[in-house]
């Protein structure tokens, strides 16, 4: 929206003019975010204390979460709020990317939203059926899957590319589709599992955020991929707008969120940034990139598919609880230990990801 306005008044104040980079655009995003964030957070946790929007917490877990119980949650709302609003302001609302991720991270959004509602202010324990949330989440992932194959103007744009190789890529033809659906779906849910201690899913998926935008800025500039080997998407620079208004917002929860926390993120916020992230490495061509630099949140879904089938197999578990963030737990290891190591685990896996940029 201020793209507009910056380039009608540069026509007659020149400084206006810096406002058409992107990298410009993408600073003030982070920094709107930010703002919003930390403006909005304190009205919104008193709120949510004032309704008794409270954390429920399962007795079969670690016994130091039992303290947490009554703690605000559904906190996840204050990012999408600071995420659209500096998306809106900053972006350049012609560009089709930009829409089609706030569609999936606002769609997302609402499935968490009426799935936390259900639970904390209905009281309905099981909140939205499994069943439900999967088809919901399924209708959205399947319609920006197809609105990409469908509109995909070049090759590349559908090709499955390799890190680390310079000509390596295949060609997907339709089973794109079925790529981008479960890497929005997968990276929505593996978001919400791992969003278990305080700040453990919120810094790493705001670094993933940082380095995709890094990745869109230069897909979308035909010089800088034309020199690192990596896809040309036009329009794709545009989403370093979203990833930054995705660090800014995400850094402004974390204020609140790290430990001890003051407010959890819910449903309403795992599951839009984990699908936030998806279609954002599915748009920039990074789907094995982004499944490196989550290997966080990829590491918290298979320890909950492994726990899940060795007790249907064999009846007996692989881990003292899953996901792997609780077991650490009942090893011994303090809550705050556990997310800094994870967030330490994430930073190098970052800069790999960022690294195949250069080793191709």
């Amino acid at each position: 929206m201020l793209v507009w306005l910056s380039e009608w008044l540069s026509q007659y104040f020149h400084v206006f003019h810096v406002v058409q980079y992107l990298t410009m655009r993408a600073i003030l995003g982070t920094l709107t975010a930010l703002i919003i964030a930390l403006l909005v957070g304190p009205a919104m946790i008193r709120r949510l204390s004032l309704r008794k929007v409270g954390q429920v917490i399962r007795n079969d877990g670690p016994q130091s979460h039992l303290s947490k119980a009554g703690t605000p949650t559904m906190g996840g709302a204050l990012v999408l709020i600071a995420i659209i609003l500096s998306t809106i302001l900053w972006g350049d609302l012609s560009n089709r990317y930009v829409w089609l991720i706030l569609f999936v991270t606002i769609g997302f959004g609402v499935i968490g939203w009426w799935d936390d509602y259900l639970k904390l202010f209905l009281k309905n324990s099981r909140g939205l059926s499994a069943r439900r949330k999967y088809f919901f989440q399924s209708l959205i992932g399947l319609v920006a899957a197809c609105y990409l194959y469908f509109m995909a103007s070049s090759p590349v744009e559908t090709q499955l590319i390799f890190p680390f190789f310079k000509h390596m890529a295949w060609q997907l033809g339709p089973f794109f589709i079925l790529l981008a659906y479960l890497m929005i779906v997968g990276f929505s849910n593996a978001v919400n599992l791992t969003d278990g201690l305080d700040g453990l899913a919120i810094l790493p998926s705001v670094m993933v955020a940082g380095a995709l935008g890094i990745f869109a800025y230069v897909t979308g500039n035909v010089q800088f991929s034309t020199y690192l080997s990596i896809p040309y998407v036009p329009g794709a620079g545009e989403i370093a707008i979203f990833c930054g208004a995705l660090v800014g917002a995400g850094l402004g929860f974390l204020w609140f969120n790290t430990y001890p926390a003051q407010v959890f993120m819910g449903d309403v916020g795992a599951l839009s940034i984990g699908a936030a992230l998806g279609i954002i490495a599915v748009i920039v061509r990074q789907e094995f990139v982004l499944c490196l630099m989550g290997g966080v949140f990829v590491l918290e879904t298979v320890s909950v598919i492994l726990q899940v089938g060795s007790f249907k197999l064999t009846g007996k578990r692989i881990f003292k609880m899953a996901p792997i963030h609780h077991h650490f737990e009942l090893k011994g290891w303090p809550e705050p230990r556990v997310i800094v190591r994870f967030w330490i685990i994430t930073f190098v896996l970052v800069l790999c990801g960022l690294a195949t940029l250069k080793l191709r």
